[in-house]
């Protein structure tokens, strides 16, 4: 080969000096994005947003249950065009995907809430947000489809003001996370002493120095509090922090969701539901959808994986509700076996923290943008081009293999 091919051949990729555009230059899928964001957090951090309840177990098997599903293609069909978009919750969406809510946000970047709810108006798919948002409702970017999580408290004036203020903030679906009656036994946190906010120990001030470029924009940044409780609402001799936990309303039972249903003008979702039991209920007191969730893994542990609750939840309720499911998705091809079992949508959580903590905004469109592009290859792949078509076909492009032997959670 002469010297001059060789040169024709020869292509040098053009330098990246900021390390946002290295990471994203770099990730080809989600465990990418979660090494990078590993690499910029504090270990409190990251088991906050990795780790699970008691011994995790659940937080494994909600992988299993993905990876226990074989898809079976079929070929030799027209797939030049697919399409991606589907009607959730009465809306358009151009992904059968919504984002879960995450509380605390702006600890994994400082733009937090406001960067996600740009990435996903952009992508075109509904952004829930938190009770425990460390952005206020009013302070969320307009232009996409906003849902807001509720945690029912205490002081239920509380709550009116919350839905008052969500609803003049134009979220249309309102999410009531329901397994929350007390917080799980988060071990991952409990050894790392790990606080919200972060207390400052000498352990805890060692761990953030190895990481000095995510405590630099800790420091440029506002403090990490709960945005949407107002300061004046917690006593002088407790913080808004304090007074949120104390607001967890344990008591909360069925007549809280006809309490909401009086109140709340457009769509209801009930989260944490997993009982077929429980999802009939649904029904009976005015929901429009119920997610399907352990919470991550990380409220009571050995609890059935989603996925595996979806299809007796299906049958129970047939098409009265529309089931969304999350808890382990980290690639299309889950969301695509989600809905091939009978989900209307999956529901993403985790993934998007990856890719907020390695790039913000930028970092969040990427990861969004691998799902719908993962989406459609796994389509096209498997002989379908609607959302409806796969959904439709479901039973016939699925497998199920023998349960692997549960294995520890990878660490990067």
């Amino acid at each position: 080969m002469r010297a001059t091919e060789v040169r024709s051949l020869l292509q040098l990729d053009k330098p990246h000096l900021r390390r946002s555009d290295r990471v994203l230059a770099g990730a080809a899928d989600i465990d990418d994005f979660r090494r990078a964001a590993w690499r910029q957090w504090p270990r409190g951090v990251r088991d906050y947003v990795d780790g699970g309840a008691d011994g995790e177990i659940s937080l494994r098997r909600n992988r299993d249950a993905y990876e226990r599903h074989e898809l079976v293609p079929a070929v030799l069909r027209d797939v030049s065009t697919i399409d991606t978009s589907h009607t959730l919750l009465g809306d358009r969406v151009a992904l059968p995907m919504a984002l879960a809510p995450t509380g605390y946000s702006r600890m994994m970047h400082p733009e937090g809430e406001r960067a996600v709810a740009r990435a996903a108006a952009r992508a075109g798919v509904p952004y829930t947000v938190a009770t425990m948002s460390t952005v206020a409702l009013e302070d969320i970017p307009r232009g996409g489809d906003l849902w807001f999580q509720l945690y029912m408290w205490r002081d239920r004036a509380l709550v009116e003001d919350l839905l008052q203020r969500a609803a003049a903030r134009g979220c249309r679906t309102l999410m009531l996370t329901v397994d929350t009656a007390v917080t799980g036994h988060r071990l991952r946190d409990t050894r790392n002493g790990f606080t919200l906010p972060p207390r400052l120990t000498p352990r805890s001030l060692l761990g953030m120095a190895r990481r000095p470029s995510w405590c630099a924009a800790m420091l440029r940044s506002d403090p990490i509090t709960f945005a949407n409780v107002p300061a004046e609402m917690a006593s002088a001799s407790e913080s808004v922090m304090e007074f949120a936990a104390r607001q967890f309303d344990s008591s909360v039972t069925w007549s809280d969701v006809d309490w909401l249903r009086d109140r709340w003008n457009g769509p209801i979702a009930i989260k944490g539901i997993v009982h077929p039991d429980d999802a009939a209920r649904a029904v009976q007191h005015g929901a429009e959808a119920v997610v399907l969730s352990n919470h991550g893994g990380r409220q009571l542990d050995q609890t059935i994986a989603p996925l595996d609750a979806l299809p007796a939840i299906r049958e129970r309720v047939g098409s009265s509700l529309e089931l969304l499911v999350d808890s382990g998705i980290r690639r299309g091809s889950d969301l695509v076996i989600a809905l091939a079992l009978g989900a209307d949508a999956g529901l993403l959580g985790r993934p998007y923290l990856y890719g907020l903590g390695a790039a913000g905004q930028s970092g969040v469109e990427r990861v969004l943008d691998l799902f719908a592009a993962e989406v459609r290859k796994a389509m096209a792949l498997l002989g379908v081009t609607t959302v409806g078509e796969l959904k439709a076909a479901g039973p016939t492009l699925l497998r199920s293999v023998p349960p692997v032997t549960t294995r520890p959670v990878a660490t990067p």
